[in-house]
């Protein structure tokens, strides 16, 4: 995928045009399902991202979608695949999601839209846990947005999600768990928010370093390991490892993480 930015505005009018598409290839009586996934059902549902260079989503309708998916990217020259299901073959996927998605908009009386809801949104970005994406940060923003509405999200909610989704709280990698441990007694969440931001940034644009100098070495399969190694060098410690030193009566330890599945750093 390339770094063109889809805004919650353009998010808007591509699936507007999506739905049109969609009617005239298969009529108003064939109808569909699209659940917006990751950073698109944080886009839709949060004020605190501006844009995410990734549609991932469960779809589910008629073979002719997929037409009208490349006639609507086409025409707006989007990238190949700019709105895809790839999500499905990485560790954050469950087939559960279906059950915990909610209605968002209808377009052209064909096209029914749905988004993640809150808690889930967030066991899926802690089985993910990218500190070279906005994973972290996303978990934050949903938790400070919710704390100024009102509603906020606890920790038992999370982890039913976890449970409903995956099978199991430890299903969750153990750095993830740690991280939210600390974060939900630490609280500050929008101070967080952009302490981690700023973290994920800055790894993010090592990565890009060490891919000038040694294009091709990057790849799925060894990322995580890739950025690891870099912050080591680099002498940086981990977001999750900052966020540990700040509690300086804890004796506490992070895990060193594993590899993930391939294809979880498109996302």
């Amino acid at each position: 995928m390339s770094d063109k930015p889809f805004t919650k505005e353009n998010l808007d009018m591509y699936l507007k045009e999506l739905a049109k598409e969609y009617r005239k290839l298969v009529g108003k009586n064939v109808p569909a399902e699209i659940i917006l996934i990751g950073g698109a059902s944080v886009l839709v549902n949060y004020g605190f991202r501006d844009m995410t260079t990734d549609i991932d989503a469960l779809i589910q309708a008629a073979s002719s979608m997929k037409d009208a998916i490349n006639r609507v990217g086409d025409r707006y020259d989007l990238p190949n695949g700019w709105l895809n299901a790839d999500f499905m073959s990485t560790a954050s996927y469950s087939p559960r999601l279906i059950e915990f998605a909610e209605y968002y908009k209808t377009y052209s009386n064909v096209l029914e839209i749905r988004t993640i809801s809150a808690e889930y949104l967030i066991a899926m970005k802690l089985r993910s846990g990218r500190q070279y994406k906005s994973d972290l940060s996303d978990v934050l923003g949903i938790l400070a947005e919710h704390e100024k509405r009102g509603n906020s999200i606890t920790l038992e909610q999370i982890q039913k999600a976890a449970v409903n989704l995956y099978g199991d709280w430890k299903a969750i990698p153990v750095v993830s768990r740690e991280y939210i441990r600390v974060v939900m007694e630490r609280g500050n969440f929008q101070e967080l928010y952009a302490e981690t931001l700023n973290s994920e940034r800055e790894t993010k644009a090592r990565l890009v370093q060490f891919e000038q100098s040694y294009p091709g070495v990057l790849d799925e399969s060894n990322v995580d390991s890739v950025t690891e190694s870099i912050q080591r060098k680099s002498d940086r410690d981990s977001i999750i490892k900052l966020l540990l030193e700040k509690q300086p009566e804890q004796a506490l330890t992070t895990p060193k993480r594993k590899s993930r599945t391939r294809s979880e750093h498109e996302r």
